[in-house]
């Protein structure tokens, strides 16, 4: 029984890699299906039960190994309010599309927390792996299908990926602040969310409705 029990057991550490992971196939998922670089600069891997786009460009890689790195440890520590992909027009700097993935925090209220306040009992979910995997899964088919109604761009766009943290977290000194995201005009649309039975994720796309 014991061996089933930490089978199933699911600390903060192991959240946060779990949303590492969904954020970093959900980003190159959306910079292929949005067509911000060309179809070529990608490969096809098989994750979730599904085959999603990546990425090829080494710049590409390396940027978001350096974020989604320094987030995991601050995930880890329930410090992550929401992350927010931004896609703009390269000439005239508007925002044409905000992807958030909201985190929320599902720590059971009898349970510690703050795991920095006692290390040896953290907080832990018993929710199975395979279920979350399905659940992220729901929700990258829904990533891919937002091309059926979402505006085309038709512009060269770039991208960023921005970190919102709260007040009390440790910022590396390269890292800098950055004002809100406006967009004209805009649209929202609600995907469906996943649990790792300690963090919730929803993701949530808001875009420029053409006029």
């Amino acid at each position: 029984m014991s061996k089933t029990a930490t089978k199933n057991c699911i600390t903060l550490k192991g959240s946060a890699a779990i949303i590492k992971d969904y954020l970093n196939y959900g980003v190159n998922s959306i910079l292929f299906q949005r067509g911000i670089y060309p179809a070529e600069n990608f490969m096809p891997q098989q994750q979730y039960g599904l085959t999603i786009f990546m990425s090829k460009d080494e710049k590409i890689m390396e940027f978001l190994k350096n974020v989604l790195g320094q987030s995991e440890n601050w995930l880890a520590k329930n410090q992550v309010e929401k992350f927010s992909l931004i896609i703009s027009n390269v000439h005239t700097k508007e925002v044409l599309e905000c992807w958030d993935f909201k985190i929320d925090s599902e720590i059971p209220s009898d349970q510690n927390q703050d795991p920095n306040i006692d290390p040896n009992n953290p907080p832990t979910s018993s929710k199975e792996l395979k279920k979350i995997q399905l659940e992220i899964g729901a929700v990258m088919r829904q990533i891919a299908a937002t091309v059926s109604y979402l505006p085309l761009l038709d512009c060269i766009c770039s991208f960023d990926l921005l970190v919102h943290t709260l007040k009390d977290c440790d910022v590396p000194e390269n890292w800098n602040e950055t004002e809100n995201v406006v967009i004209r005009n805009k649209q929202t649309v609600s995907l469906k969310s996943f649990s790792t039975g300690l963090q919730k994720v929803n993701t949530v796309v808001s875009y420029k409705l053409n006029e």
